[in-house]
């Protein structure tokens, strides 16, 4: 069922693509059950870690204009 928000469209769009660039890098999705619960937890860590840095980037770039 397609959404009539286009904004929910577009992160569907995005969520796919992003599942599709994924599995060519890793050749797996995450339906994969060869990690444990806490390297789950750890790989999560690790993208916030990643968000929070893009997040004072663009923090710090809109502070210095």
């Amino acid at each position: 069922m397609e959404s009539k928000d286009s904004i929910v469209e577009e992160v569907i769009d995005l969520f796919r693509k992003r599942s599709e660039e994924g599995f060519k890098k890793y050749g797996t999705t995450l339906d994969r059950d060869d990690l444990s619960e806490t390297e789950w937890i750890q790989h999560l860590q690790e993208e916030l870690m990643d968000a929070i840095l893009y997040l004072t980037k663009l923090k710090n770039t809109i502070n210095n204009h």
